[in-house]
């Protein structure tokens, strides 16, 4: 799903007045400022270059930070709520932190042996706004640039926890370094084209830049953001050992249900999270950020589109399909799933049609019949094809000119204040990226050739996926950096491997995650970049935190799952796991089914001019006209401005997390992000300006700490409490079919 174009969170006065500790000063030389209106009002135009950066205390909060976030992120995202902490939680709590060790480290200087006469201190002076940033941009590796994991790990996971296959912990580890690596060489190669010139501006960097600044600020009339943040970080850490342990039915309350403990329907409209999830509320924080991430961060214009394409596709696209038209035989199956079945509504047995060599079993195959998808499902990759769609046309018509001038101007346009502050600056060498690019193919190539047998995927099939990276990562790059949207291509990857390399799940997911995830790690990293060049990081510390860090993140993600892999019994598989087990790994299950379908099975089996999904390909093709009709509307009409405010893509997009999020995680979404980025924003906007973002952090920060307590002190000792508020939303019947005829066990026949 793209995101939005943000909107500013702070007023002029409040974002270019800051203190002289911070090494920045005001400055009325205009003659160069940035010619993007949003920077000139939030980005500093000074630069102290003597302020210390290679710190122990920027190494040592940078690495804990990495492997603490890595570590949870990876341990959350098994998990049925799962968890992204983000390195917001990080960026709050790094600041008091980083004073205390101001406060009580030793001052002594001393030599260190090879570096000549240079002095080196553990307390260079006060903790400064280039320390935090290097911290949080090793925080941000832990999170894998703000996705969560790594999502290379999703493959180990398939394969040893769902397909019951081996692979080697070295195999899984090359993976993942190498695809999370693999996107410094496309950002290398394009650094000079989407950072430096400033028309290249990436409109998201603009939060955190104001985030820092206003964290650097000094105000003692009021509580201060410390305390605040330790207040709610306690009050969260509390409340979550009710719903993620004594009282776990708080996490989506569906009084529908209980009002109607014997009907299928009212279930199926009730239900949070099995169901549409009308009247379901959650008192889970994790439930409300676990899959969106908080919205608390969210412009509040982003959050108005996610509603209106929910309230589309949920609430009358969803209901039409599968009680009005009854399309691909929907009521046989649950209305909501990413569970794969047979005609006669049963779970598919995908164990059966894998044969001894990890592909597809057509005799097996034939026996069980064609796979058959939940209307939601179904529904979904539909919604997905007309996303990719609409995002390319609708950025070609609305955005086209504006990009196209902008890149022209890159290169014509003078350098602004920020790319002439940085050139104080060793800049990056080229040939460290060349090296990186060329190590990380090479070894990548070893991988397809000497553990073939593991991944499946073929030399030829690696070099494709990195060519269809290297040819997207400029223009998505471009899009990202001038409108803030950025098309994914994990559909179109699956899609293009399943047509030609058919019947091996996994050679389809690696060369999903070499082809779109490179990509997207090439993206982050240059946005990253862009932070460091409006924050004046001098590259090459930029580039080192990076790559140190993501190598860290990627080998705790990946120990971590290994460890919860081979402790837990029957992880991920949920008709083996124990009732209301926490460990039912929605992302995986997802992650699974595609392999599935774009793999195993193939597209043409399922999507095909013979499969019972074809007309899902017209979906393509409305998602490419449909942003035709605004723009025309728009040029029809160019004196109404809500026409171009209907962002195709975003509201087509919008249940993008559809499986594995829910019901109840969008809606309780909505309502949050409403309540605090409409009503607070509006009506006390200097609370929302001073607490909103270390709210959202303290919040995050106690849910996690809470559910490491639970796991290791009640969780591993299989200790539970038993009575009815343990015992989930009770809306069993809601994954029931209503078809005639169909029967599946605990369900009524109709």
């Amino acid at each position: 799903m793209g995101t939005l174009e943000i909107e500013h969170p702070y007023p002029p006065t409040t974002i270019t007045t800051t203190t002289a500790n911070d090494g920045y000063k005001k400055t009325d030389d205009d003659d160069d400022v940035s010619p993007i209106e949003q920077v000139r009002l939030t980005v500093a135009n000074t630069d102290d270059p003597t302020l210390p950066v290679w710190t122990f205390r920027m190494w040592l909060l940078g690495v804990l930070s990495c492997c603490l976030l890595s570590f949870l992120n990876q341990f959350f995202s098994y998990r049925t709520e799962p968890l992204v902490i983000s390195q917001i939680t990080v960026q709050i709590a790094a600041l008091p932190i980083g004073r205390f060790l101001h406060a009580v480290l030793p001052e002594t200087k001393f030599r260190i042996p090879g570096c000549g006469d240079r002095l080196f201190s553990l307390n260079p002076g006060p903790f400064n706004m280039k320390e935090h940033v290097l911290i949080t941009i090793f925080a941000n590796a832990g999170s894998a640039f703000g996705n969560g994991p790594a999502y290379a790990v999703g493959i180990v996971d398939i394969i040893k926890a769902l397909y019951q296959r081996k692979i080697s912990f070295m195999a899984g580890w090359i993976l993942v370094i190498t695809t999370q690596v693999l996107g410094y060489g496309w950002a290398g190669l394009l650094r000079k084209y989407v950072v430096e010139p400033a028309h290249m501006w990436w409109p998201g960097n603009l939060v955190q830049v104001s985030l820092f600044r206003v964290l650097h600020e000094r105000d003692e009339k009021r509580m201060s953001r410390t305390k605040f943040f330790v207040v709610a970080l306690i009050c969260s850490f509390s409340w979550y050992a009710f719903p993620g342990y004594l009282f776990p039915t708080l996490t989506s309350i569906s009084w529908v249900c209980w009002a109607f403990p014997k009907s299928v329907t009212a279930q199926q409209i009730g239900s949070g999270m099995k169901g549409l999830g009308v009247g379901a509320v959650t008192l889970d924080w994790s439930a409300v950020s676990s899959f969106l991430f908080s919205p608390l961060i969210s412009p509040f214009f982003s959050i108005v589109n996610v509603f209106v394409g929910y309230f589309l596709i949920i609430y009358i696209a969803i209901p039409v399909s599968y009680w009005g038209l009854g399309l691909y035989g929907a009521r046989k199956f649950p209305i909501f799933s990413s569970h794969l079945f047979t005609g006669q509504g049963q779970v598919y047995n995908i164990s059966a049609i894998v044969n001894e060599k990890f592909e597809i079993d057509l005799v097996e195959y034939g026996k069980q019949g064609p796979i058959h998808l939940s209307m939601f499902f179904a529904l979904s990759y539909g919604f997905g094809f007309a996303t990719i769609a609409a995002t390319l046309s609708h950025v070609s018509l609305f955005y086209g000119r504006e990009i196209y001038e902008r890149y022209r101007a890159s290169f014509k346009g003078k350098d602004d204040i920020h790319t002439k502050l940085m050139r104080k600056y060793e800049d990056i060498p080229s040939w460290w990226f060349y090296v990186l690019l060329v190590v990380t193919i090479a070894v990548s190539l070893l991988l397809c050739t000497i553990l073939k047998s593991q991944v499946q995927l073929p030399w030829w099939g690696l070099l494709f996926a990195c060519l269809i990276a290297f040819v997207f990562t400029l223009p998505i790059s471009i899009i990202t950096a001038t409108t803030n949207q950025t098309p994914g291509l994990n559909i179109i990857t699956e899609y293009v491997m399943g047509l030609i390399y058919p019947g091996r799940p996994i050679a389809n997911v690696c060369f999903k995650v070499y082809g779109y995830m490179s990509m997207s790690q090439a993206v982050s990293f240059l946005s990253d970049f862009k932070l460091g060049h409006y924050m004046k990081i001098p590259p090459r510390s930029m580039f080192l935190v990076q790559f140190i860090g993501t190598i860290i993140a990627g080998t705790i993600n990946m120990a971590v799952a290994w460890w919860l892999l081979n402790s837990i019994v029957d992880i991920c598989q949920v008709e083996l796991l124990p009732e209301n087990s926490p460990w039912t790994c929605p992302n995986v299950r997802v992650f699974f089914d595609a392999s599935v379908i774009w793999g195993l099975v193939g597209p043409k089996r399922i999507f095909g001019s013979l499969g019972i999904y074809s007309a899902m390909n017209w979906f393509f093709v409305f998602g490419a006209a449909g942003p035709i009709v605004v723009w025309l509307f728009h040029k029809a009409f160019p004196n109404q401005s809500w026409i171009p405010l209907v962002n195709l893509p975003v509201l087509l997009g919008a249940t993008g997390y559809m499986p594995a999020a829910t019901a109840v995680n969008y809606s309780s979404w909505i309502i949050v992000g409403t309540i605090f980025n409409f009503f607070i924003f509006r009506y006390r906007k200097k609370w929302w300006q001073r607490y909103n973002y270390v709210l959202s952090a303290a919040l995050d920060a106690g849910v996690a700490f809470m559910a490491v307590l639970l796991y290791f002190s009640v969780g591993i000792e299989n200790k539970s409490v038993n009575w009815w508020g343990t015992s989930g939303e009770h809306c069993d019947l809601a994954t029931c079919p209503t078809a005639k005829g169909i029967v599946v066990d605990g369900c009524p026949l109709y």
